[in-house]
C-alpha cells in the first residue's frame, strides 16, 4: 500500500491524514498498527470517539452476535430490539440514577446533526431566533452548528452563518488583567436593561470544558451563575458534551461537577463507541415535536445501540469512573512536570479528568512536539485557534503500560522539539 494514494484521489479538505502520515491496519484499546507493523500509542481517541478504546472485547462481541442473528440494521425510528435495549439502560444505568428527567431523541448520527437539532428545538420552543454563544466553542461544521463556533478558520463570509447569534466571553478569557469580566453578569445586564439592544435569546450554548478550542475548563461557579440566569429569564440552557461528555472528566456528563441541569444536552462521539450516533436529551417539557417534524436516515443505526447499551454497564457502579480520575491525576502530573522543566517553552497546563493540554505560546512548538512524537509512535494531536496545546484524549480505558508508553514519548518528543530549536 502507498500513501500517495490518498493524496492522488481523496479531496484537500484530509485533515488528521496529513499529521499521521500512515496506512493504519489494526487497533485494540489505545494502540494501533499501520502496514509496516509499526506501533503506535493512540493519544487521538478519536477525537473523543473512542473512550471506549479500539475494538473493545465485549462491545464487539455483542455487535457480532447482533449481526450473525441477522438484527436490523437500520430502521430509521422504527421500534427495535437494539433500540429498546439502549433506552431501557440508559435510562436506567445514567439518567435515572442522576435524577435527570429526559427525553431522548434520536438525530442524524453525527455530533454536528445533535447540535443543529438543538438549535432549531430552542427557537422553535422560545419562538425567538438569538442563540448565545462563547469565544473559542467548537460546535460542528453543517452551517447552523458553525454559526456557534468561533475558529474563523472554519468560516467564509460567503457562508452567511453568523445571523442570530451573539458570541460572549468564555470563563477565564480574560485572565491576566488587573480586573475579571465576568460574561454572565455582562449578558444578565444586556438583557435584563430594556434599551440595551440585546434581543433575549432562545436558548445559550455552551461546553463546559472546550476541547478543540484549548481546553479551557469552565469554572463550576460560572456554569452554575449561568444557569440561574438562563433560569431567572427564560432561556433555555444547551450543553454540548459531545467530546467532553460520555465520562472523559470522571462522571458520565460533564456538567455533574457543578450540579447544574440543562434544559437541553447533546451527545454524540463515545455514546456509539466509535459507531455513529448522536442524541439530543431534552427536559419532556421541552419537547414540542410534531411527529416527523426533523428526521434523519441514519438514526436509527442499530450497531450503535447495540455498542452503546453494551459500554453503558460500565457504568453500572464507581468502580470506571474512579479510575478514570486516577488516570487522570497521573497524566496532570506528568504534564505538570513536563512543563516544570521547560518552562521558556510551556506556558500552562491545564485539564480535568482524562481532557489534558499542553500549552505553549511560541509559534508551532505544539506542532512540533506532536510531529516528533509520531515519528516516536505516539499519536497527539494538537488544538486552540493556533494548534498551541497538544492535547491528550486517549481512551478511557488505556492499560497501566499504554499510558506509560505514552506519556515517555511525550515526555521524549518534547525534549526534541526543545533541543531543536535552541540548535536552530
Amino acid at each position: 500500500m502507498d500513501i500517495k494514494l490518498f493524496e492522488q484521489y481523496e479531496s484537500n479538505v484530509r485533515g488528521y491524514i496529513r499529521s499521521f502520515p500512515t496506512i493504519f491496519v489494526k487497533a485494540k484499546n489505545a494502540t494501533m498498527w499501520d502496514h509496516e507493523g509499526k506501533e503506535f500509542i493512540d493519544f487521538f481517541g478519536g477525537a473523543g470517539s473512542l473512550n471506549y478504546g479500539h475494538n473493545d472485547p465485549a462491545i464487539k462481541r455483542a455487535v457480532i452476535d447482533f449481526m450473525e442473528r441477522d438484527g436490523v440494521i437500520n430502521a430509521l425510528d422504527k421500534a427495535t430490539d437494539a433500540k429498546y435495549e439502549f433506552i431501557k439502560r440508559f435510562q436506567d444505568i445514567i439518567l435515572k440514577p442522576r435524577n435527570l428527567d429526559y427525553k431522548i431523541q434520536f438525530v442524524g448520527p453525527t455530533g454536528t446533526n445533535a447540535v443543529e437539532t438543538a438549535l432549531k428545538l430552542a427557537r422553535k420552543v422560545k419562538q425567538r431566533s438569538k442563540i448565545v454563544t462563547f469565544t473559542n466553542a467548537y460546535h460542528g461544521h453543517t452551517l447552523g452548528a458553525l454559526s456557534v463556533s468561533g475558529n474563523e478558520f472554519y468560516k467564509d463570509d460567503y457562508y452567511g452563518v453568523p445571523l442570530n447569534v451573539t458570541k460572549m466571553p468564555y470563563d477565564g478569557y480574560f485572565d491576566g488583567g488587573d480586573e475579571q469580566m465576568d460574561s454572565i453578569d455582562m449578558l444578565r445586564q444586556y438583557y435584563e436593561d430594556p434599551s440595551s439592544g440585546y434581543e433575549l435569546p432562545a436558548g445559550v450554548v455552551v461546553e463546559t470544558i472546550q476541547g478543540e478550542g484549548g481546553i479551557n475548563v469552565a469554572s463550576v461557579e460560572w456554569l452554575q451563575k449561568l444557569e440561574k440566569m438562563c433560569k431567572d429569564l427564560d432561556i433555555l440552557l444547551i450543553v454540548d458534551d459531545i467530546q467532553v461528555g460520555n465520562g472523559r472528566t470522571g462522571n458520565f456528563f460533564s456538567f455533574e461537577r457543578a450540579g447544574i441541569k440543562p434544559d437541553i444536552v447533546t451527545v454524540s462521539k463515545s455514546i456509539g463507541t466509535g459507531f455513529p450516533m448522536a442524541l439530543v436529551l431534552m427536559r419532556p417539557e421541552v419537547d414540542e415535536w410534531a411527529p416527523g417534524e426533523h428526521t434523519g436516515t441514519f438514526r436509527g443505526n442499530s450497531l450503535a445501540f447495540v455498542a452503546g447499551a453494551t459500554a453503558l454497564d460500565r457504568w453500572k457502579d464507581d468502580r470506571f469512573s474512579k479510575e478514570v480520575v486516577a488516570k487522570g491525576k497521573q497524566v496532570e502530573q506528568r504534564f505538570k512536570a513536563i512543563a516544570a522543566r521547560h518552562p521558556d517553552y510551556i506556558s500552562d497546563v491545564r485539564g480535568l479528568g482524562m481532557i489534558w493540554g499542553i500549552e505553549s505560546k511560541l509559534e508551532d512548538f505544539c506542532n512540533d512536539v506532536s510531529a516528533e512524537a509520531f515519528k516516536r509512535g505516539l499519536l497527539a494531536e494538537t488544538a486552540g485557534a493556533d494548534d498551541q496545546v497538544i492535547k491528550f484524549l486517549s481512551a478511557l480505558t488505556i492499560s497501566q503500560a499504554e499510558l506509560d508508553k505514552g506519556l515517555d514519548i511525550l515526555d521524549e518528543a518534547v525534549d526534541a522539539a526543545v533541543a531543536a530549536r535552541k540548535k536552530g
